[in-house]
C-alpha cells in the first residue's frame, strides 16, 4: 500500500522538500517529471499547483497534500460550505518558508476609495474570487463585479478594476504599484491536508499523522541549537538564570558531586551573545549542538 502525496508546484516547491529533508524524508525532482521519487518506498508524490491541492486531495486523486488555507478556503467556499478535507498539521514558522501570509484588500493611493464600503459598485480582480466575494458579503457590500485574475494583479488598478485583493507578506510590491491596502481579507499558512477517506484507513491515517508529527518536529527545530555545559553546583543558579528553556532545562549529576551537567534547546540567534555570559558565570565545557526535530 501507498500513501499519495500531493507536494505544491511553485512558490512553496523548493520549502516544501527542504521541510522534507529536515523531518527525514529526501525527494529527488526532475525537471521534466511532475512526479518526485522519495526515499520512503510507502509514499508516492506527485507536483500539483497549491491552488488545485484541496481539489484532488478532496476527490480522491490524492490521499493528502501540503497547501495553503487560502486555498482550502476558497474550494470550501466555491462548493458552499462544504469541507471535503480536514487539516492535520498547521505548518506556521515565523519568518521562515511556511509563514503566515495575509490576502488584503488594496486600491490606488489617489483613488476615491479609502475602505471597504466606498467599493460598493467597484470591479475586483483576484485570484482568491469565492472568498473575496463572501468578505464583501459579510460585509454587506455590494460590489458590481469579483474577477478572476490570472496574475500579474497589481498593475489592474484603475484601468482595468477598481481593487484587488492580493497575497502580500511586506506590502512592498503594492507600494511600489501605489496601491493601498484597505484591509485584511484573511490570513493564511500551509497546511497538511487529507481527505475522509483516507483517515478513515487505519494504515493511511497513521502514515499521514506520522508525517505531520515529523514536519511539525523539523519546523520547531529550526533556528534552535542545543547547548550543553558542566558548571560546579556553587555556581548553578546563576547559569540557570542566563538560560531561556524551551521547557526547562536538564540537569545530570556528574561523577563529581561538586559539578553537573546541563543540556537545554535555545533560539539559535542568541548564542552568540549567550556563550560569553555562560563562561562568565562559571559554566565549563560549553557545547553548541544543531537540532533537526524537536517533538513537544
Amino acid at each position: 500500500m501507498k500513501l499519495k502525496l500531493g507536494i505544491p508546484k511553485g512558490s512553496l516547491q523548493d520549502a516544501t522538500i527542504q521541510l522534507f529533508a529536515r523531518a527525514g524524508f529526501n525527494m529527488y525532482v526532475s525537471s521534466r517529471s511532475y512526479f518526485p521519487s522519495v526515499d520512503d518506498p510507502e509514499i508516492e508524490c506527485m507536483l500539483i499547483r497549491a491552488q488545485e491541492m484541496t481539489r484532488y486531495v478532496c476527490e480522491g486523486v490524492l490521499d493528502a497534500g501540503l497547501t495553503g488555507l487560502d486555498w482550502i478556503e476558497e474550494h470550501r467556499c466555491g462548493r458552499d460550505g462544504h469541507a471535503c478535507v480536514s487539516s492535520l498539521a498547521d505548518l506556521i514558522y515565523a519568518k521562515q518558508s511556511f509563514g503566515k501570509v495575509r490576502w488584503v484588500l488594496a486600491a490606488p493611493e489617489d483613488s476615491r476609495f479609502k475602505s471597504p464600503q466606498d467599493l460598493a459598485g467597484a470591479v475586483i480582480a483576484t485570484e482568491l474570487v469565492q472568498v473575496t466575494r463572501r468578505y464583501f458579503d459579510r460585509l454587506g457590500v455590494a460590489v458590481k463585479k469579483v474577477e478572476f485574475s490570472w496574475g500579474a494583479t497589481e498593475v489592474k488598478p484603475p484601468v482595468l478594476a477598481d481593487a484587488i485583493v492580493e497575497a502580500t507578506e511586506t506590502g512592498s510590491t503594492l507600494r511600489a504599484n501605489r496601491l493601498r491596502i484597505l484591509d485584511t481579507v484573511m490570513e493564511s499558512n500551509t497546511q497538511l491536508i487529507a481527505n475522509d477517506l483516507a483517515l478513515g484507513d487505519a494504515w493511511k491515517r497513521t502514515k499521514i499523522e506520522n508525517i505531520a508529527l515529523l514536519l511539525r518536529a523539523a519546523i520547531e527545530a529550526q533556528g534552535r541549537v542545543g547547548i550543553m555545559l558542566n558548571v560546579m553546583r556553587d555556581h548553578l543558579e546563576r547559569v540557570l538564570a542566563l538560560l531561556p528553556a524551551l521547557q526547562r532545562p536538564t540537569i545530570s549529576s556528574l561523577s563529581d558531586q561538586h559539578w553537573v551537567a546541563v543540556n537545554t534547546i535555545i533560539e539559535e540567534r542568541t548564542v552568540r551573545d549567550l556563550i560569553p555570559k555562560l563562561k562568565a558565570a562559571g559554566a565549563q565545557g560549553i557545547v553548541e549542538y544543531p537540532l533537526n526535530k524537536i517533538v513537544l
